[in-house]
């Protein structure tokens, strides 16, 4: 429920920001269209670009109103979670851009997973397969702090077989290290019965699902925000390029369809970064969700 409700907020703020940035363009867009009539009155324009303009600011104005329309419905969807009537959400808008993503370059305690209802189910159906549970945590737990991939080493070295170095720190060797040994945990439980050995296989399994999240996420938000510093820089040299094609037009040094293409690259660039941010914000909130809501 708080994952979801974090979710839905954050999608908000970037709706927000969205219609922000739409009604901006709103304003650049009107007051180039109002560029382009008097350029056509001076007869240094056609009744085409003066057309063209008038269609992108309609565009743009139909665009707002759809935005608003996500913002009511994702604003119930709060409420909805909340057990309220629709209303108002209230929120800080300005804070979405400035929002510092937490990095995590030290790493969690494997135990977090431990939070996890899935994994407290795997444990619970080891405890009704009479298998001691604290042995089959030492056997399956990663020993080290998880990250986005730490190698296989990280689990029981009594399950693991000789591979390549070349695997030793990929994500690849995570996963496979502990599945290929299926024979020794096996015959460590070979006076297990049938339902006592998948209740192990259920629990190594989940313990591999539960580590293989997390560690998506951590690789997510680490990339993410390296994508966010490059697609700023981009929304800064367009933003600026706006103002040098409406120069160069007003000098008949570029045509009508360079500034339109200019204005609509700028406002899918400043899309684009808003939706970067909302994918780290909500990497944060799966990060939390694949931990089971023991870290923040």
């Amino acid at each position: 429920m708080i994952s979801e409700i974090a979710n839905s907020y954050f999608e908000l703020l970037a709706l927000d920001n969205e219609l922000s940035i739409v009604k901006q363009n709103i304003t650049i867009q009107t007051n180039a269209l109002e560029i382009v009539k008097l350029q056509k009155e001076a007869a240094r324009a056609t009744e085409l670009a003066v057309q063209k303009f008038e269609a992108e600011v309609l565009k743009t104005r139909s665009l707002q109103y759809e935005i608003q329309q996500q913002i009511t419905e994702t604003e119930n969807k709060v409420n909805f979670l909340l057990g309220r009537y629709p209303q108002p959400v209230l929120r800080r808008t300005e804070t979405f851009n400035n929002a510092a993503v937490k990095q995590i370059s030290a790493g969690l305690p494997a135990q977090l997973l431990a939070n996890r209802p899935d994994i407290r189910r795997a444990e619970q159906e080891l405890e009704a397969a009479k298998l001691d549970v604290k042995v089959a945590k030492a056997q399956f737990y990663p020993s080290v702090r998880l990250s986005a991939s730490v190698g296989y080493r990280a689990f029981n070295p009594a399950y693991l077989i000789k591979t390549p170095e070349s695997l030793l720190y990929s994500l690849a060797g995570d996963l496979v290290a502990p599945l290929v040994n299926r024979n020794a945990i096996k015959a460590e439980y070979g006076n297990a019965n049938a339902r006592q050995i998948q209740a192990v296989y259920n629990y190594e399994r989940t313990i591999l699902n539960a580590y293989t999240e997390v560690a998506n996420q951590l690789s997510g938000i680490a990339n993410l925000q390296k994508s966010y510093d490059l697609r700023s820089s981009q929304v800064d040299a367009l933003t600026r390029s706006i103002d040098i094609s409406n120069d160069l037009f007003k000098s008949a040094r570029a045509d009508y369809m360079e500034v339109l293409m200019t204005q609509r690259d700028a406002l899918e660039s400043k899309f684009e970064l808003v939706e970067i941010k909302k994918k780290q914000m909500l990497s944060l909130v799966n990060l939390y969700h694949a931990l089971g809501g023991g870290w923040m």
